[in-house]
């Protein structure tokens, strides 16, 4: 075990000492910090979309952090300890590499990767195809998952139309609900065709629309940022008048994006 580990797992155990340890540290278990690991996670996120590499090696401190924490607690309790985390995940990653492990010939694709997770989970004593697909994970994530289960074993429409037409019925319905309970129903089978629509066009519904997260944000920035240079208060104006610096802001992004491409192309034709 390298040096580093060792010292974060008696920080660890040192803050748990039920003598000397941290009060706070003391007062947790798995479900208390579940929601930290899950936060932790999505910052490490966030540094790389980011590019901020320093930030990311600090948000991957903070994630490890959460495991020994985790793997500490399942330690006291008698369950398993950091290192057959380690060894589990380990024997895992073997296994699931047999073309680099074992005897086995061949490349990694995403079918593969899928079968060996599939036999792994049938191994393990799972019943449904939907079995293994975690709860906590956010709802298009987990939505794309369920249906990638459906889909391996044949429930998946044959072509594009199935899902478009699927939407079009689930935006009538959606239309025609008269209480609050059908309207949630029918606005969440609208969201659930969609992830199956923008999954048969290869994207990832998680990554696209935090894409139109960030896109949204900081063009709203950019008509916030206009208006008061233009000495309005941005808050107070019409919604025409707000759509108005939105078509600047796009305005702007097509003007730089076509600015960007006849450098790219200045330079390569210097090569």
């Amino acid at each position: 075990m390298s040096d580093s580990i060792a010292r974060l797992l008696q920080i660890m155990a040192t803050l748990r000492d039920p003598e000397q340890g941290c009060e706070w540290d003391l007062a947790q278990n798995f479900n208390t910090i579940a929601p930290y690991t899950i936060e932790e996670a999505y910052e490490v996120a966030d540094a790389i979309s980011r590019q901020d590499h320093e930030d990311l090696r600090s948000e991957l401190g903070d994630l490890l952090f959460q495991v020994v924490f985790h793997a500490r607690i399942a330690e006291e309790q008698g369950h398993f300890t950091f290192d057959d985390v380690a060894n589990t995940i380990s024997d895992k990653m073997e296994a699931r590499h047999p073309h680099i492990f074992g005897e086995q010939s061949g490349t990694m694709n995403e079918q593969r990767w899928e079968d060996l997770k599939a036999a792994e989970r049938e191994a393990s004593g799972a019943t449904s195809a939907m079995d293994g697909v975690a709860l906590a994970l956010p709802a298009l994530q987990r939505s794309d998952k369920l249906q990638k289960r459906a889909a391996r074993v044949g429930f998946e429409w044959p072509d594009i139309a199935g899902p478009i037409e699927k939407l079009q019925e689930e935006l009538m319905e959606l239309e025609s609900a008269d209480t609050d309970e059908d309207r949630l129903l029918e606005a969440g089978d609208i969201l659930f065709v969609i992830v199956n629509l923008v999954r048969r066009y290869g994207v990832d519904p998680e990554q696209a629309l935090r894409a139109s997260n960030a896109k949204f944000e900081r063009r709203f920035r950019r008509m916030e940022l206009l208006a008061t240079g233009d000495g309005r208060n941005f808050f107070q104006l019409s919604l025409d008048e707000q759509e108005a610096y939105w078509q600047r802001v796009k305005a702007e992004e097509r003007q730089g994006a076509s600015h960007d491409a006849a450098l790219i192309a200045a330079q390569s034709d210097r090569y």
